[in-house]
């Protein structure tokens, strides 16, 4: 259930559907022998502006993703980072959802399936909250969750989570 070394992602994006929004960052922590080693984070440029609703979401203007790598270029950038290793998100389904999409729609492949989810570790170790969102497992942590919605962010606090929840499970 635990990994010492992976690449946990997370991404922001214009809504819900991979399907009729679009990623506007991607951030990335390299782990390797549960120390992080590396960090990245693109924003992506977006085919239509960001809405009024996004921006206060996510903290991210249209400003900020005019000088945005296109799609195609994130996608390489993330894939090279993340080259050989497992990938871990809070709510993989989504996040490996968008990332799919896109890789199919520029590259004709699928990025890989078999991410880490630290939802579905949370669903089975952790047992006194009432939803297992990232936020209310940063709560519950005692987990400063300033910053929250930002790509790189999120990453660090699903890494602070991930690492209290091994805890918790050892403890056991």
């Amino acid at each position: 259930m635990f990994e010492d070394s992976f690449v946990i992602v997370d991404i922001e994006t214009t809504g819900l559907s991979p399907l009729n929004s679009e990623i506007i960052e991607i951030g990335a922590i390299k782990v390797v022998d549960n120390e992080i080693v590396d960090t990245m984070d693109v924003f992506v440029k977006p085919s239509r502006p960001i809405s009024y609703f996004t921006t206060q979401l996510t903290g991210i203007t249209n400003e900020m993703v005019d000088e945005g790598l296109n799609i195609k270029e994130a996608l390489q950038v993330f894939n090279e980072f993340s080259s050989g290793m497992k990938l871990m998100a809070h709510n993989a389904k989504f996040d490996m959802g968008f990332l799919n999409t896109y890789m199919q729609k520029n590259f004709g492949k699928n990025m890989r399936d078999d991410a880490l989810d630290t939802l579905l570790i949370s669903r089975q170790i952790v047992k006194d909250v009432p939803n297992h969102k990232l936020g209310t497992l940063a709560s519950h942590y005692n987990i400063d969750y300033s910053g929250a919605h930002r790509s790189l962010r999120d990453c660090e606090i699903t890494f602070e989570v991930y690492n209290n929840m091994r805890k918790d499970y050892e403890l056991k």
